[in-house]
Formats: C-alpha cells, structure tokens, sequence
C-alpha cells in the first residue's frame, strides 16, 4: 500500500481520534456525509471513505442546492463526480422558495438545508448526519454567540455529538489550514463558495476581520484557545444540564403542550437556576422555535408570576401565554385560554 501524504495521514489520524472519543460512528452505521463541494466537507467525505475499513461503517452523501446563486448547479455536479469516483451514493434536494423578505439568509439556508438532510437520513435509514465544522469554525461560533449573547450554551459552541447523536463533526479537531494541506496532497479541486467571502454576513467578517486582528493583536493562532474554551463550557454545561434536569422532574408536571411549574419550588431555587430549570422545560416539553419562553423576557415573566398572586398572567414572546393558579404557574397556547382558578383584570404583556 503507498504511503500516504503527511498532510492526508494528520487529519486522517485526527478524525479518527475525534471519532473514537466520542463514539461518533459505530460499526455497521450509515452515515450521511453532508457534502457543499467545499474544502471542509470535501475532505470529511475523503477522509470517511480512507477511514471505511476501520470504522466499518457505511456512507451515503447529501448536497443541497440553495440556489442563491446563477452557477450552484455546478457545485452539484462537481460532488457528483466526487462521489461517483468515491463509489458513494449522492443525494441531492434543491430549495422550493428563495429566502423571505427581510430573512437572514444565513439561518434560512441553514434551517431549509438542515430540514431537507433529515428527510433523506430517515428515508435511507441512516444513523446520523455528519458536518464538516472544524476548529476555525468552532471559534467562529463561540465569538458569534458571544456578540449575540447567548450565554454558556452559546458558548459551548458546536457539539461534537456522540453515542446516539443525530448531527456529527468528526473534523472538529481539526484546523482549515489542515483542511487545505489535505486537499493539496490529494490533489483535490473544492469548489469555492463566495458568500464565504461577503463580508456582509457575520461569520465571514469574523473569520476574516475579527478573529485575524484578535491574533494580530495577542501575536497568537487564538482559534485552538477558543475551541479548548468552548469544550470545557461544554462539559460544564452537560454537569448542568443534568442537575437542572433532576430539579425539573422535583418542581414541574408536563400534560401535552401544557408545562405546570411549582411556584413555591421556583422560589426555592436561586435566581440563575429558576432560569435554567425553565428553559430546560421549553426543551423538554414545548418543541417551539425561538423566540420562545426560554428568552430572557420570557423566563423573567414567568419568574415574576411564580413571586406574585393568583389570577395573574403573561403573554410569552412566542404567542404562549403563562398563567399563575394558587400554586402553580402554568405555561400553555395562547388558544388552551391561559385560564386560572382566579379570574382577574391583572394582564400584562411579557
């Protein structure tokens, strides 16, 4: 067998670290490779395929046009040759509509590109969708959160997954400059998208203006720091995740759509985690897409309910409305009427 490129043998020994740490891919497992014709998931979809025989798991892949471009076609069918060269199935869904008026076409070409993967991992049955993110991307997210302030789930930036994760990132300890040597040695031709240069957009201008002069700056790479960062927030947060999980189970009652909070347990607890016991309950329970009660309005309105009398209630920034009975302070549809035991005037607008 000849001996592969150093290059090639790098990222190839940290994917397949990534993979076992993490328990990423399971013997006999389909993965569904999502491929953009990039330089990232280009050299995901070739390191999976060197990476087969180890790994023992099958692969399939899967290309969304989002036709915002005159010439996507020809990202489609430069992942088709790169397939049909791989031996690896391709399949391909294109965007029905263009994004809406006054959208971030960032979030909508994400959200219709996520919907329409799922769809195909169900129909062949795969186990989970692998994304190309890599550490440069990783410190992209963390400062993007950052600036939108989300908080220490923000900061965890991007998840690697895990045993039974859906979403997967087997290139999230690896570098884009790696990514590029890879292709090099291979002698690979990614295509090059150019919203990844419009600095228009967010990610872009902190991946070629901010994080740049952050490094300029310290005379530091700050990208593996933010990464290192990220992955500590991210244990910690699980740690969290499941303390506040056992809390929820002591203080809430689910019945449908419909979440019932223990006024006098909210109380009980302090402040910061009162908050993450009720977000955790727009998670669990209910599956509503942001706005949402877990925005800071939303969890203080419910926090000021919990402290008040009966018969108080608080529309909610996505259209639910919570309302406080003798004990509980419950959390349903605007159209379950938010009604309480007691009857009152008191309605505030969260």
């Amino acid at each position: 067998m000849p001996r592969r490129p150093p290059a090639v043998a790098r990222v190839l020994t940290q994917v397949t670290g990534t993979v076992r740490r993490h328990e990423l891919i399971a013997p006999g497992d389909l993965t569904l490779v999502m491929v953009s014709g990039g330089p990232d998931s280009v050299c995901l979809l070739y390191s999976l395929w060197h990476l087969r025989r180890l790994l023992r798991n099958h692969l399939a892949a899967f290309h969304f046009d989002h036709r915002l471009r005159r010439d996507s076609t020809k990202d489609a069918d430069y992942v088709g040759r790169v397939c049909e060269r791989l031996g690896v199935p391709l399949h391909i869904r294109q965007a029905d509509e263009q994004p809406p008026k006054g959208a971030s076409v960032e979030a909508w070409a994400r959200g219709v590109r996520v919907n329409a993967a799922n769809d195909v991992r169900r129909e062949i049955g795969a186990v989970s969708l692998a994304e190309a993110h890599t550490v440069d991307d990783q410190a992209e997210s963390v400062l993007i959160n950052l600036f939108r302030g989300t908080g220490i789930e923000g900061l965890a930036g991007i998840d690697p997954g895990g045993h039974g994760s859906v979403w997967i990132h087997p290139l999230l300890d690896v570098t884009r400059a790696d990514v590029e040597a890879f292709c090099g040695a291979l002698h690979l031709r990614p295509r090059r998208d150019p919203m990844n240069e419009d600095r228009r957009y967010l990610r872009p201008s902190i991946r070629h203006d901010v994080l740049p002069f952050i490094e300029e700056a310290t005379g530091r790479d700050v990208k593996a720091s933010i990464a290192r960062t990220a992955d500590t927030l991210r244990r910690d947060r699980d740690e969290l995740w499941q303390a506040t999980g056992r809390t929820y189970l002591d203080i809430a009652e689910e019945s449908g759509d419909e979440i019932r909070f223990r006024a006098a347990g909210l109380l009980a607890l302090s402040e910061p985690v009162a908050a993450r016991v009720i977000r955790f309950g727009a998670y669990q329970a209910l599956s509503v897409d942001a706005p949402a009660p877990w925005t800071k309005a939303g969890i203080d309105a419910i926090l000021d309910l919990a402290r008040g009398r009966p018969g108080r209630r608080r529309d909610l920034p996505d259209g639910r409305v919570a309302s406080r009975d003798r004990t509980h302070v419950v959390v349903a549809r605007a159209d379950h009427g938010g009604h309480t035991d007691d009857h009152t005037d008191d309605h505030i607008d969260g």
